[in-house]
């Protein structure tokens, strides 16, 4: 009797910890999910530069937020969970500028040059570990 008691029991705890393990890994993958569409609304769409300031500005406070590190030029160091690194093609100038080169100079700046531009995400990378956004390239059109 004793031991068809610890069997349940020892199966009772079996169960509730893949209950748990799965419970934790649903909301990270719907986290994941939630952030993933924040940025992939963009893809292949065409947005105006004062959305793409904004988008700057959302991912500039997630790697902050998410405590990326920066290099010597102040650009962030990508790293393989949960970094995001967004560059612009300026088809003005046939030149790709990151992010940073845009949010440390003052998105007021760009604004004022890119503001009534129209850009187009065309390209969209994921982190292989985690699944989440790790690259947008926006280009003008």
């Amino acid at each position: 009797m004793k031991k068809i008691v610890i069997i349940l029991a020892i199966i009772i705890i079996i169960v509730c910890i893949v209950a748990v393990q799965y419970a934790s890994y649903k909301v990270d993958y719907n986290m994941i999910m939630d952030e993933n569409a924040e940025f992939e609304q963009y893809k292949d769409n065409e947005i105006y530069g004062i959305d793409l300031a904004s988008v700057i500005n959302k991912a500039v406070d997630k790697n902050t937020k998410n405590g990326i590190a920066k290099d010597e030029k102040g650009f962030f160091i990508q790293n393989d969970e949960n970094s995001i690194e967004i560059e612009i093609y300026i088809k003005d100038n046939e030149t790709t500028y990151k992010m940073e080169s845009f949010y440390n100079s003052g998105t007021d700046q760009f604004l004022v040059y890119y503001g009534n531009i129209q850009f187009k995400c065309s390209k969209i990378e994921y982190h292989e570990k985690t699944g989440r956004v790790s690259y947008l390239l926006f280009e003008q059109l």
